[in-house]
């Protein structure tokens, strides 16, 4: 019982034996000495000297000469069952003990270092120097919580419930930090940058330079189909003649087909903008849950307001659509001209990369490996503008294998029911197998944001998007028997098609360096230009059009509860840090006292309740036979007063 307790180093133990026992036995000593064998925490305190025999004194132990300790010896003398019986009070006993020590010729020397009232100063030193110790650590912990709490406290510092006007300063406050928020968000900022996710400015600019061009070049048209509609405008633009020249006409019949076609993916853009548009100004509302009913009016007031910037600049962008579609300039400087459409077939064929230039690093994982063969695994890819290569590691030391990115094209495949990843695959044209024995290489990302990205990186690697239905015209007959009529197309009118193909191709090519230039100026300038300027200058207003303030402005009671109790242990914080502070200044530490030879005391496993035999010679001072002693420790009131024995206890 009394070992679990001397044996936490917390504890300071009081080994007290009496003094008409052979010290050398004490099993006090002996137990201390088994727990705390440098003596760190060891007092030893002497009891019963009143009671020894005439002539005999412990003169030698009390001044740590004989049988020493680190933290040496105090002497005490207690109340006799005789006092206790007579109801001698405290006061009393504590003068009596003074009078002995003055009295005593032995002890009068170093009366004021004996008695119950010096061991209850020396623990309460002990006391203070365990806490002094441990201040610093302390210190260093309430510091980090108060640093960690300044900043959700900021808001609530000043708060006064009383005050008429807090609503109205706090309206106009988180709607000023709302616009704030929103602005750096998109615009992006030096201080508090987000590491962890990309913010909605970030993910904007993706969807305007990765997601944008990987949308308008799934737009592509097929080959086959637009050398069969030029066939047909050429024919049917000539009617019952038979044309020597390469009609115009045709040329622009086809470029308008073609451009009502990016349509499409211009709408997509603006609704993926859309999206993270309202997204941000959720993530931004998220510190307006204070006032749940101002959260959700900003919520509402502020998406509404992006719906309508939606419609016009839908309309605009259509607008410019059609303004492409009125009028076809042949004049354009980077238009390669009827004179050059047939030596622009050549060159378009040539790759425009630098074929050493490195496209993409990243892991992926090949997913469509079967279990026999080590099932799906992680590797690392790097693509080129000719190659897509995996390694084993980032460190691109052993090289898995090596891919030609000809003839290669891009399609998503399906997640697996019990999938979290994204996946695409890389396929080859005509029918090859594109890795060892498998027609398809399967890759797989974490998050689709990852998938797009690939995918753009793919794109300027020369790696196009399946376009929908590309299966199924591949394995249709048509109808109208345009097949054979292109096998049994006569020289002239394909050399026609050739020359409108190659002119198509390279107005179209203006046309979308037109389109991917403006599309996120619009956006820009419709969409989120004009949301910013409406939050700042129009968004108070319409909040105050709202209804009644107060009720705009009630606080949640979750949020009131949170916030008295955080600025609750706010100021304990700062009270605690106050107090550690005074204590350092109004208290001193004592030094721990230096080694001594205890090698007089050995370590043995003693029963607390067995008894020391009585040694057969003459007893010496202070070693008198006796009854046994017991290992303790005492717990001091830092106020004073008289200490309470107990067999064990310790610094909390």
């Amino acid at each position: 019982m009394i070992l679990q307790f001397i044996s936490r180093e917390s504890s300071l133990i009081l080994a007290v034996t009496p003094a008409n026992m052979d010290l050398a036995n004490s099993d006090a000593l002996k137990l201390a000495k088994e727990v705390d064998p440098q003596g760190l925490r060891t007092i030893g305190v002497i009891t019963k000297l009143d009671l020894m025999d005439e002539g005999t004194d412990a003169r030698d132990v009390l001044e740590n000469k004989l049988l020493p300790l680190r933290r040496g010896y105090i002497g005490v003398v207690n109340r006799s069952q005789k006092d206790i019986e007579g109801k001698k009070d405290i006061r009393a006993a504590l003068a009596a003990e003074r009078k002995f020590f003055l009295s005593h010729p032995a002890y009068r020397h170093m009366a004021d270092r004996m008695g119950t009232p010096h061991l209850q100063k020396t623990l309460n030193q002990q006391l203070t120097n365990h806490i002094r110790e441990s201040l610093p650590t302390l210190r260093s912990k309430l510091q980090s919580q108060l640093l960690s709490l300044e900043k959700e406290v900021e808001e609530y510092k000043n708060f006064r419930p009383d005050d008429p006007t807090r609503k109205t300063k706090a309206l106009l406050q988180m709607v000023q930090q709302f616009g704030v928020d929103f602005e750096k968000r998109i615009e992006g900022s030096g201080d508090q940058v987000d590491t962890l996710e990309l913010s909605g400015g970030a993910r904007i600019n993706r969807i305007f330079h990765e997601r944008f061009p990987f949308e308008l070049v799934k737009m592509e048209f097929d080959e086959k189909d637009l050398r069969r509609e030029i066939s047909y405008a050429i024919k049917n633009i000539h009617g019952v003649r038979t044309g020597l020249f390469t009609p115009d006409l045709a040329f622009e019949a086809i470029v308008k087909k073609q451009v009502v076609k990016l349509k499409e993916p211009c709408l997509k853009c603006v609704d993926l903008v859309i999206q993270e548009l309202i997204s941000t100004v959720r993530q931004c509302t998220s510190k307006l849950s204070s006032y749940p009913r101002l959260r959700e009016e900003t919520e509402r007031i502020v998406t509404t307001y992006i719906r309508e910037r939606e419609g016009r600049t839908k309309d605009q962008i259509l607008l410019l659509i059609d303004i492409e579609q009125s009028y076809i300039n042949t004049n354009h400087e980077d238009f390669i001209g009827f004179a050059n459409a047939q030596q622009r077939s050549t060159q378009l064929n040539k790759k425009r990369a630098i074929p050493n230039q490195v496209i993409r690093r990243g892991w992926l994982t090949i997913n469509n490996i079967s279990l026999m063969k080590g099932g799906s695994k992680e590797y690392w890819f790097v693509l080129t503008a000719e190659n897509l290569s995996w390694y084993k590691d980032d460190e691109e030391k052993e090289k898995k294998y090596m891919l030609s990115v000809d003839n290669l094209k891009l399609r998503d495949v399906e997640k697996g029911f019990m999938s979290s990843k994204h996946i695409f695959a890389l396929f080859n044209t005509e029918q090859r197998n594109v890795y060892k024995d498998y027609r398809q290489l399967e890759l797989a990302c974490e998050t689709q944001e990852e998938v797009d990205s690939w995918k753009a990186s793919f794109l300027r690697a020369g790696v196009y998007p399946e376009r929908v239905g590309d299966k199924e015209k591949a394995s249709e007959t048509e109808e109208n028997g345009s097949d054979s009529f292109m096998h049994s197309m006569d020289p002239q009118l394909e050399r026609q098609v050739e020359t409108i193909r190659n002119l198509v191709d390279s107005y179209m090519a203006i046309v979308n360096k037109t389109v991917r230039d403006l599309m996120p100026k619009t956006i820009m300038h419709l969409m989120i230009n004009n949301t910013k300027e409406f939050i700042f200058s129009e968004l108070l207003a319409n909040l105050y059009s709202c209804g009644d303030q107060n009720t705009l402005m009630e606080e949640s009671a979750e949020q009131a509860q949170r916030r008295d109790e955080m600025l609750r242990m706010y100021h304990a914080l700062k009270e605690a840090l106050s107090i550690i502070g005074d204590i350092n200044t109004t208290t001193v530490s004592t030094p721990m006292p230096p080694p001594v030879d205890d090698s007089w005391l050995q370590i043995a496993h003693v029963q607390p309740h067995a008894t020391a035999p009585s040694p057969r010679r003459a007893p010496s001072p202070a070693r008198v036979a006796g009854p046994c002693s017991w290992a303790s420790a005492c717990w001091i009131r830092p106020g004073g007063g008289a200490p309470r024995a107990l067999q064990a206890g310790g610094f909390p």
